[in-house]
């Protein structure tokens, strides 16, 4: 049966970890929207993408999940300016007259996060570590930079400057910057026992973990700092505020 049900829905590989659809089911039936879809689009690979929209002619926009917020940029018409800003997209609406254009709505919900965390610092900004460099990463790079917040990448590979590999992260390192980032996907579910090579005794009281993961609810590098009676705080919040900014984007009239 043909549906006129507007679709929305998320793309990425892998997808279990998501609450996006539970999220806007929940959204949808507490304000009685009727006449559309969220669903789930498994890509194993993003050079199948495009066939995504030919294929499902309902379909009007798609929020982004790694590992594809960088990759999907060339499939695109067009950027917002808060995605040339990032470097990474999130978001795709497609537009009135057919073409996709991308959008980063992750740094909405990093900006009411980092609201949030300033408050546990008032008197002196922190120093940041930011574990990971995709997408995730450079969105929370540009939120670092906007609330003037030093920072110091850390990666598997030193990919870019300002760059330190795990093997060459120091206890001083560590115990300097309080703020602590994971953009990556370790501990996210289904690999729970998995978590970041790095020297957790280090971690006080004045040191805050901030995972983007939020399935599940507190990850192993979540968990060592609450050990060590640390903040902590998990992406959910702004996976809401993200996912509100997308809806606003796909319910524009541009």
């Amino acid at each position: 049966m043909v549906t006129s049900k507007k679709i929305y829905g998320l793309v990425g590989y892998p997808l279990s970890h998501s609450f996006s659809p539970k999220y806007f089911q929940k959204k949808f039936q507490k304000e009685k929207i009727d006449d559309v879809s969220y669903e789930l689009f498994l890509l194993e690979n993003i050079n199948l993408f495009p066939n995504l929209f030919k294929n499902n002619p309902n379909l009007q926009g798609v929020n982004v999940t790694i590992p594809y917020k960088q990759t999907i940029i060339p499939f695109l018409d067009e950027l917002d300016e808060s995605a040339k800003k990032v470097g990474a997209v999130n978001v795709v609406k497609k537009l009135k007259n057919g073409q996709l254009k991308g959008y980063n709505s992750d740094i909405f919900g990093l900006q009411q996060t980092f609201d949030n965390i300033l408050t546990y610092f008032p008197t002196q900004k922190p120093k940041a570590l930011i574990f990971g460099t995709g997408g995730a990463a450079k969105a929370v790079e540009v939120c670092l930079n906007d609330y003037l917040i030093d920072f110091q990448y850390v990666s598997r590979q030193s990919t870019k400057e300002n760059c330190c590999q795990y093997e060459n992260l120091t206890n001083n390192i560590l115990e300097n910057h309080l703020l602590w980032i994971n953009t990556t996907p370790v501990g996210m579910y289904p690999h729970n026992n998995q978590c970041l090579p790095i020297v957790y005794d280090v971690i006080s009281p004045q040191h805050f973990l901030l995972d983007l993961i939020y399935n599940p609810e507190e990850t192993l590098f979540l968990l060592e700092g609450k050990k060590k009676n640390a903040n902590i705080q998990n992406g959910l919040q702004m996976l809401h505020a993200q996912a509100e900014k997308s809806w606003e984007i796909w319910q524009s009239n541009c």
